[in-house]
């Protein structure tokens, strides 16, 4: 049983569920000034796991045959057969309905929109070198929903929050895709990399990466963050500084220890200065 779940969270890359959740937290957060009550944190985590489940599964089976010729990702349907992914799909996909359902009627209605939104991206690579963004667009969604799971309704802070999150995570896709320049453009698939090469798309992740960094700016002033938010803002330019240099070496294992380091130290700092702004200021 510990084997399988194991595997199974290999199979989905689940340490990546970093990435998203401290933006989706500190939506949280600023829409409570401060914790929420305990259910509606619980189910906001949930909704987060259970939806980026899905995603990932979802992607695994519509590139199950092009995974199997890149020699990188070959490895990774070694850990679960088609059926029991397409039963952790339909399960993940569920658990998230179940759970918008218990927050509140608004993110029950827009839950369909949000897994379409997730789900679409995985087809992107087939048509559009604009995948990244699309990308980046499936993980802005965790941060306006934690937003209306609190508040019930729209503003413009989470919006804002959210174009931050399309930007970086378009950014740091675009760096790693410079894994498969190669098997992308031998395949007919498509991304950034493709279309410009590997020099010019580190210069074009390196422009999204800065835009993003001035969009939180606007996010601290729009949430009314003062200044123990915009102290934080000086080490996640650090970490972009630290990716970048690494990306820019082009080699295999200093990507992916970028990639995962930086971008979960990104989302660390941005939570943690968020709540002491909040709570400080409360």
């Amino acid at each position: 049983m510990i084997e399988a779940v194991r595997k199974g969270l290999g199979f989905v890359r689940f340490s990546h569920t970093l990435f998203a959740m401290p933006f989706a937290l500190a939506a949280m957060v600023v829409a409570a000034r401060g914790v929420p009550e305990g259910r509606v944190f619980v189910l906001i985590v949930l909704a987060m796991v259970f939806a980026r489940t899905a995603a990932m599964t979802f992607n695994r089976l519509a590139d199950w045959s092009i995974d199997q010729r890149n020699p990188r990702t070959e490895g990774r349907h070694r850990l679960m057969s088609r059926r029991g992914a397409c039963v952790l799909l339909a399960v993940s996909t569920l658990a998230f309905l179940g759970v918008t359902a218990a927050i509140n009627s608004l993110c029950l209605w827009l839950s369909p929109l949000a897994l379409g939104i997730v789900f679409f991206y995985s087809l992107t690579k087939r048509f559009t070198s604009w995948s990244h963004f699309f990308l980046g667009l499936a993980l802005s969604v965790s941060p306006v929903g934690a937003w209306l799971a609190v508040s019930g309704r729209f503003a413009f802070a989470p919006l804002v929050l959210a174009l931050a999150v399309l930007l970086w995570v378009a950014g740091f896709d675009v760096i790693y895709a410079t894994q498969d320049h190669e098997f992308d453009r031998r395949s007919g698939l498509h991304s950034m990399v493709v279309r410009l090469g590997v020099p010019r798309s580190l210069t074009l992740a390196q422009v999204l990466h800065w835009a993003m960094w001035v969009v939180l700016a606007g996010f601290g002033y729009f949430a009314g963050l003062g200044a123990v938010y915009y102290g934080g803002l000086a080490p996640i330019a650090g970490a972009l500084v630290y990716e970048h240099r690494s990306a820019a070496r082009l080699d295999l294992e200093g990507v992916n220890r970028a990639f995962f380091a930086s971008n979960v130290f990104v989302g660390a700092v941005f939570l943690a200065a968020v709540c002491l702004d909040v709570w400080l200021r409360s």
